[in-house]
């Protein structure tokens, strides 16, 4: 039986499950409070620079999934960028994520053998780090610690790295060699004609209303359709009737600049503390073009959260586990008629590959359920 479906949000997870929804014959809604689609991942051309601008952020599709990679190329061809950041620390520029050039850079040490020998003797004997910053010194060392990511760490979360959950730090690795591929994934590239032309292709043939706030109307938007699709944060949807869900949030200043090439990669991290922005985009070698002599610098601010602006990354302490899991609870008493998903849906941060699969296994059993 065909459901009438709302959507609420246009970013990779409602986009997938309108598609797929579409395509297995329900009707289909988006509708989207921001004057365009694609959530966060939505690109603009530049002419002046002659190409991409990550309006929100710097968006490098990743995944070692062949189903994912296969899925994602039906609706666009991607190029052959690979992230190998920088990062920038007093007037030094490294080599990120940490490999053996970095270490390099840091100790003058040239092997694997020498390198791992140099981090043990700088790290902090702890068999049970309670913080972020305990893990670190236990983990890589004070040198590492004070160079990359106490002053990176204290800006994007605006608390002292001890005041952090060790699990923040936990994903990030050193490399005994010198890959500095940021990410480990089979597939890697950012899509030719940027991102905003995959949502064009998701959401063809289906009802899109831009500039349109599920909150101004919310009991109507839900008595209308047969099912509701929330991509927004959680706790919003019960008007934070438990307590507010905290975030971090970003602003992002760009500049097109009259010059060919501004820092000379996508991405430079900017770990001193007393500077007020964390990374630097500049958005021509996302694209892999260099035909003009101008570019587009985009510097971002980390900010604190308040309602109004724009929900980012969930701030993983017990509190705030322990708050979403009473909307979760509540959100399940609602699971006929409403679901719940992507970043905000689900409060966890989640890259776009892994967003895909979950609206992929949403759709899949939304229909299931409706045969």
């Amino acid at each position: 039986m065909s459901k009438r479906i709302l959507i609420v949000g246009s970013g990779f997870f409602g986009s997938v499950c309108a598609r797929e929804l579409a395509d297995a014959g329900h009707h289909c809604q988006v509708i989207e409070k921001r004057d365009h689609i694609g959530g966060n991942c939505y690109t603009r051309y530049s002419e002046e620079a002659d190409c991409h601008e990550h309006v929100y952020g710097a968006h490098i599709f990743h995944t070692n999934s062949q189903k994912i990679w296969d899925y994602v190329n039906r609706f666009a061809s991607f190029n052959t960028y690979v992230n190998r950041v920088k990062a920038a620390h007093g007037n030094k520029i490294y080599s990120f994520p940490i490999n053996l050039l970095t270490l390099h850079q840091l100790f003058g040490v040239n092997t694997p053998a020498e390198a791992r020998s140099k981090v043990a003797a700088d790290c902090v004997s702890n068999n049970n780090p309670k913080n972020m910053e305990e893990y670190c010194l236990a983990t890589f060392g004070r040198t590492i610690y004070e160079t990359f990511f106490y002053g990176y760490s204290l800006k994007q979360w605006n608390r002292e790295p001890k005041d952090l959950p060790a699990a923040i730090a936990r994903r990030v690795l050193i490399r005994y060699n010198f890959d500095d591929n940021y990410f480990a994934d089979r597939f890697q590239g950012i899509p030719i004609g940027g991102y905003t032309a995959i949502f064009e292709k998701l959401l063809d043939g289906i009802q899109v209303d831009l500039g349109t706030d599920f909150f101004s109307d919310q009991e109507n938007w839900i008595q209308k359709y047969d099912h509701v699709i929330f991509t927004g944060p959680i706790d919003a949807y019960f008007h934070r009737q438990f307590g507010a869900l905290e975030y971090r949030s970003l602003r992002w200043e760009t500049e097109l600049l009259d010059k060919a090439d501004a820092q000379g990669c996508a991405v430079v991290n900017h770990t001193d503390a007393n500077i007020p922005y964390t990374r630097t985009y500049e958005h021509k070698h996302f694209d892999l073009a260099y035909t003009k002599d101008k570019t587009l610098l985009t510097k971002e601010y980390p900010l604190n959260w308040e309602p109004g602006k724009l929900e980012v990354y969930p701030v993983n302490t017990d509190k705030n586990q322990a708050l979403y899991a009473q909307y979760s609870a509540a959100a399940q008493e609602l699971a006929g008629k409403v679901t719940f998903g992507g970043r905000l849906g689900s409060y966890r941060y989640y890259d776009m590959h892994q967003v895909i699969g979950a609206a992929l296994k949403t759709s899949a059993d939304l229909i299931e359920t409706w045969r």
